[in-house]
This record gives C-alpha cells, sequence and structure tokens, in this order.
C-alpha cells in the first residue's frame, strides 16, 4: 500500500495507490517500465542504458535522476476497465479502455540501488553472475492531477527491474596450460577466453618434483603473480599470447582481475625421461571488474603445464 499526502485547496486529503504484488515489468521496443492492478497503471519512462551492471557500492547512496516529464517521466493513469500490458507497450494501443485520469509527476527523483544476482555451489564455495537487479524508488515527487490539483509524495517504492548477462562468463578451459618463454607468463585459453598468470614468483614452475602433500605456493596480489581473465570479441590463438605488445585483436569485452589474497598452488610430478608435468590448482580466488565480483571456488583447477628438461 502506498500513501500519497497531498493538499487540494489547503486541506490535506489522502490518496492511496494499491499495486499489491504486481511485478515490475519492461516493454520490449520502448524504454516504459510499469505496473498494473486491474484498471490502474503506473508508468516510468527512463532509457534502458540507465541501468548499468554495475552494483551500487553503497545501498545509502543510490544513483538520483531527476525526473524531468521528457526523457524521465513518471505517470499514474486510470482506465474505464481492464489495463493490460498490450494497452502500454503496443505502437497502437487497443482502442479500450479508456484513460479517464491521469496523474503527471511534475517533479521529484528517480533512485536506483543496484546489486549482483549470484547463483552458488556450496560444494565447492563458487559463485557466478547471472545478472543484475535494479531497485527503483521515487523521491519527493509532486503529481499533477488533471483537475488542477497536486499530490505530494516524500517516498514511494516502484520495484526491482532485473537485466540478464548478454556475456555470460562460461569458464570452460580445456586442460592445457602454456607458459612464454621470455615473460614466464602462464596461459589457459579456449575460444574467446583466457585465463592468465603475469610477473609470477620464479621458484613457483621448476623442473623437480614436489614432496608428497607438500605443493609450491604463492599469493595472488595485484602486482606479482596477478591472475586475470579475459572474454574476448572474437577467437583467441597461441600466437595472441606471449607478445611484447598485445594485440588490439580481437578485442577485449570484459577483464577481471583477481582480488589479493588467493592462492596459487603447483605439484610437480615428473613426466617421462624428458618433462615434468606441473599441475595448478587455484584456491580462493576472487575475481572483480568494478563494483562486481564472484567467487571461483576453494578449488578451482588451472590446468597442466609440461616443461622440457
Amino acid at each position: 500500500m502506498l500513501l500519497l499526502n497531498g493538499c487540494d485547496d489547503g486541506n490535506l486529503t489522502l490518496e492511496t495507490i494499491n499495486f499489491g504484488k504486481a511485478a515490475t515489468k519492461s516493454c520490449p521496443s520502448n524504454n516504459i517500465i510499469y505496473r498494473l492492478n486491474e484498471k490502474e497503471a503506473l508508468l516510468l519512462e527512463i532509457p534502458k542504458t540507465v541501468f548499468e551492471n554495475e552494483p551500487t557500492t553503497d545501498p545509502k547512496s543510490p544513483k538520483i535522476i531527476n525526473i524531468d516529464n521528457s526523457t524521465y517521466r513518471l505517470v499514474y493513469r486510470f482506465y474505464d476497465g481492464i489495463v493490460t500490458t498490450n494497452n502500454i507497450c503496443n505502437t497502437i494501443p487497443p482502442a479500450k479502455p479508456y484513460v479517464i485520469d491521469q496523474w503527471t509527476a511534475s517533479s521529484g527523483k528517480i533512485e536506483i540501488v543496484t546489486t549482483a544476482i549470484k547463483t552458488t555451489d556450496a560444494t565447492n564455495n563458487s559463485s557466478r553472475i547471472t545478472g543484475y537487479n535494479h531497485n527503483i524508488a521515487f523521491k519527493d515527487i509532486i503529481f499533477d492531477k488533471e483537475d488542477g490539483t497536486k499530490i505530494n509524495k516524500d517516498t514511494l517504492s516502484f520495484g526491482n527491474k532485473i537485466t540478464e548477462l548478454t556475456n555470460k562468463l562460461p569458464f570452460g578451459f580445456l586442460e592445457e596450460v602454456k607458459q612464454c618463454v621470455t615473460s614466464k607468463q602462464l596461459y589457459n585459453y579456449i575460444n574467446s577466453e583466457a585465463l592468465t598468470i603475469d610477473n609470477i614468483d620464479s621458484g613457483l614452475i621448476e623442473n623437480s618434483e614436489t614432496p608428497l602433500n607438500t605443493p609450491r605456493t604463492a599469493i595472488i596480489s595485484s602486482v606479482k603473480n596477478k591472475l586475470t581473465y579475459r572474454l574476448h570479441g572474437g577467437l583467441l590463438s597461441s600466437s595472441y599470447f606471449c607478445n611484447t605488445t598485445a594485440p588490439t585483436i580481437p578485442s577485449i569485452i570484459e577483464e577481471w582481475d583477481a582480488v589479493d589474497g588467493g592462492i596459487i598452488e603447483v605439484t610437480t610430478i615428473k613426466n617421462g625421461n624428458s618433462s615434468f608435468k606441473h599441475n595448478i590448482i587455484l584456491k580462493n580466488v576472487v575475481l572483480k571488474k568494478g563494483n562486481s565480483n564472484f567467487k571461483l571456488g576453494n578449488n578451482f583447477i588451472y590446468g597442466e603445464l609440461i616443461t622440457l628438461i
């Protein structure tokens, strides 16, 4: 139940907007977000580009946009019959039901708080981002009624708009890891995604077997043993890596860096008479981009590196 306090000829009046549990929906072909309740509709016109896939740092400090009755509009409509999505989203709406009254917000603020939607795997303490939830509320709204009176509202909740990720991170890496001769960069790639480790500790990869249950370890940081995930706009090949200057094609669509504190664990065994096999595991790694982050899990298999003697 949403209560609007307004003034009518100097007298305090009470207006009620009740949308119950009606879902917040979006029109696919325009910038309208709406809620419907039988013969009523609350409509917000706002560009889709406003809803960025970037979590709000502090929920108490939302993104704030001023209603201008042009690009950003808020309208409350009353109909003489049951209103449906077709009445809101169609280019040519049905002739009925008719709009019998309308309140138009002449001023006020739109507040948006964005959070990441994650799926979790409790068995490995891992998580993945599947989308973002944008909670919309209004502050200091003044509705102009068609009869000339005004309705004032300090706060008004609108609901949630969900955006799904267009670029879902597949993490479909194979077992094979490779290492650059000069830079010593470790890299694993498949299709359009790559997971690299730069500026690695010199003692992490050695041609000597590790004692039983005693792997070599190194701490991940933003400088030393830097772990980076990249999603590209085209297919990768081995020629993309180990260059003095990183190629610009295929372009990088997304880049996620590991937060300081994760662990690289390497177990080395003899691989025949002329090589060693290094099994590399990433432990308790969190990847971050802007204000978004997710967990690779307690143990993430990076892959196997073969080095020649």
